[in-house]
């Protein structure tokens, strides 16, 4: 209890939003200790340890349901002016260079993002993988928050997007991500397991990576 209370927590993820980063099937291990040592139930801060930073993937409490779990990578932290335009993501006026490497091919869960753009983007110099979907618009007709144009990130907020750009229901959608809905920030994998891949539904060669 109190190492899942203080320390660290295992979670499951059940979506392909932060593909290809991480897979449907994929059991991470979150370090709560990264953001500040927080009591459990009231959430409450009593030590703090750091804050989150661009690149970061982290697990935070749903804003529109605090019960749901959420992972997704931190791009914009307080103070930043962000936008998302053609495909590209802005900090501070500055498009963030995306290079493709091929299109993507994934198997079992991951299937579904065949063929996507498969790129490396560098964040602000830290690197990470996407996943784009040329065949869809910037934004999901329910999915605006930028479409009027930028947004300043306040004092206490983060804006976070799925790594699987065009099917991650993220800040684009439902805002900014409180400080006081963090959980922790991610960074191992220690099991996956996707029943609907052939074969062995354990993927051994992703135990025991680090989460970038």
């Amino acid at each position: 209890l109190v190492i899942r209370s203080f320390i660290g927590e295992p979670f499951r993820i059940p979506s392909g939003s932060m593909m290809p980063t991480l897979l449907v099937g994929d059991f991470i291990l979150v370090n709560k200790f990264a953001y500040g040592l927080r009591l459990p139930v009231t959430h409450t801060r009593i030590l703090e340890t750091g804050t989150p930073q661009r690149g970061d993937v982290a697990v935070f409490r749903y804003p529109v349901d605090d019960r749901t779990d959420f992972i997704k990578r931190i791009v914009a932290v307080p103070g930043d002016v962000v936008a998302y335009r053609n495909k590209t993501l802005y900090i501070n006026g500055q498009p963030q260079p995306v290079t493709p490497i091929g299109r993507y091919q994934g198997v079992g869960a991951g299937a579904v993002e065949n063929n996507d753009l498969h790129a490396i983007e560098n964040l602000m110099g830290v690197e990470h993988e996407i996943l784009i979907d040329e065949r869809y618009p910037d934004y999901n007709p329910q999915c605006r928050t930028l479409a009027d144009g930028p947004i300043m990130v306040p004092d206490g907020q983060y804006f976070a997007m799925g790594d699987n750009r065009d099917n991650s229901n993220d800040s684009r959608c439902w805002g900014l991500v409180p400080d006081e809905n963090l959980v922790g920030k991610a960074t191992y994998i220690w099991m996956n397991f996707d029943m609907e891949v052939e074969g062995s539904p354990i993927n051994w060669g992703r135990i025991g990576n680090a989460i970038d």
